[in-house]
């Protein structure tokens, strides 16, 4: 469970959610904290302000502190402070709880100095103290003297700063714990939703591990999930397929070996019984068999190596035309002895080409073969090359009896023949079309074939150009 996608993908989203919200609480309530105590000292100074100016103003129309002691009292009352007024001398004329009136005053902090009259001096001080004011206990002083104020506090109807502070963040820690309570649903629905996909292909493949080619991936996510579910079945298609072509292509390897090994089985059990004589004939025959079982798993090598794409060529700049040429004349005996015309149509001058002449040359060969073998007395065969898009197209036309249109597709597959009933003397063993295009697209050409039932195929494969000069 704790290795698992979805777990993963879970504590992710959670580490993102907390880390957000928690920065974002962090954030708001720096802020708010320092803008609550701006507008709390803000608010305090005017409310400083306005008893400063009842004060003038009473000083002003008595002449005296005369008569000030109620407003006092009304102030402390509605601000929540101690508010104690001293004359110059340091008297206390005013004491919003009435206790110090008459005594000395002194304090830790200086006051507020009042200077109502033009010609200036002081008429007297203001203090105001800086916690709310309780009737008990009341504050303590020190022989005589008051508690220090400092700076104004707040209304009663106006919280403290640390306790509208602490209540926004209440609200804030309440909102980010909903907030992640609620990211937390959505995620474990999203993560289901992910892992799902994920999930399913995890289970496929593992059959798919265990030899069952048949998993398949439906998901109809149309994003990246869905292109691997894609690549992942193309993939299953792939193993499936290549799996049928080894099976296929052992049972091929099995049916083509069968036949000469047995001659040679039965032609040495009729030697051991004395059916047939250890003669020249005899010898010549197993020789035959042999060579064709030797054939068969030389082209089975070449094949494999050329498919393992581990075939060593030794690509040159070469004449292809001289190539040509003398591929052909290895082959006018074999084609003059069916009653096969061979023949070349080359133009006097063909640009060199990148090739490995004997990998071409054995092109070549594969090719005139099977154009032999399918070409009765009397027909002919013609070896034509052009230039074309920086390459050299060689062509071998004959006149044969052709091959169906359904048989096209599957010509250059291994052991595969057109007319089924062909042995392997006089069809071949199936392989040399297979091999052809394989070196053909080993040196970075193409090959492909065109043919009519009754007039005849053209083969025709693609040789590149050489760079050089």
């Amino acid at each position: 469970m704790l290795h698992s996608f979805r777990f993963r993908l879970l504590l992710a989203f959670v580490l993102v959610i907390v880390a957000a919200t928690g920065a974002v609480y962090f954030f708001i309530g720096q802020t708010s904290a320092a803008e609550i105590r701006r507008y709390t000292e803000r608010s305090a100074e005017a409310r400083i302000g306005r008893v400063e100016f009842e004060l003038y103003r009473h000083y002003r129309e008595h002449g005296s502190w005369e008569g000030i002691q109620p407003f006092v009292e009304q102030w402390g009352s509605l601000y929540g402070r101690r508010i104690i007024l001293t004359d110059a001398g340091g008297v206390v004329v005013a004491d919003s709880e009435g206790k110090l009136l008459g005594e000395q005053y002194q304090s830790d902090s200086p006051g507020r100095r009042l200077s109502p009259r033009r010609e200036g001096g002081t008429s007297g001080v203001l203090y105001i103290s800086p916690e709310p004011s309780t009737s008990q206990p009341t504050p303590s002083f020190r022989e005589g003297t008051a508690p220090g104020f400092r700076s104004p506090g707040l209304s009663p109807d106006f919280p403290s700063p640390l306790g509208l502070s602490r209540s926004i963040g209440r609200f804030l820690l309440w909102g980010t714990l909903l907030a992640i309570a609620i990211a937390l649903v959505f995620t474990f629905f999203l993560s289901r939703r992910i892992s799902a996909p994920v999930k399913a292909l995890a289970l496929a493949a593992g059959h798919l591990g265990r030899g069952d080619l048949s998993q398949r991936v439906h998901l109809k996510d149309k994003g990246e999930m869905g292109d691997l579910a894609q690549a992942f079945n193309s993939m299953a298609s792939d193993l499936e397929r290549a799996e049928k072509m080894q099976r296929d292509m052992v049972a091929d390897v099995a049916h083509e070996l069968r036949t000469p090994l047995s001659n040679i089985r039965g032609y040495l059990e009729a030697i051991h019984d004395g059916v047939v004589k250890p003669d020249a004939d005899a010898i010549l025959s197993l020789n035959e068999e042999a060579s064709l079982l030797s054939r068969l798993v030389d082209d089975l090598q070449e094949l494999s190596l050329a498919e393992a794409g581990a075939l060593k060529l030794d690509c040159q700049t070469e004449d292809i035309g001289s190539v040509i040429k003398q591929t052909v004349a290895t082959k006018q005996t074999q084609a003059a002895a069916k009653g096969v015309s061979l023949s070349t149509e080359l133009p006097d001058r063909l640009p060199l080409v990148n090739i490995d002449s004997r990998r071409t040359s054995q092109i070549l060969r594969n090719l005139l073969e099977n154009a032999i073998a399918h070409t009765s007395n009397g027909g002919g065969i013609a070896v034509s090359a052009e230039e074309q898009d920086s390459q050299v197209k060689v062509s071998v036309t004959d006149t044969g009896e052709g091959i169906p249109a359904e048989d096209l597709p599957h010509i250059f597959e291994r052991f595969y023949r057109v007319d089924k009933s062909r042995t392997r003397i006089t069809g071949g063993s199936g392989l040399g079309l297979t091999i052809a295009r394989r070196l053909v697209e080993a040196q970075g050409g193409s090959i492909e074939v065109q043919s009519q039932p009754g007039k005849g195929s053209r083969f025709t494969f693609t040789v590149p150009l050489s760079h050089q000069p």
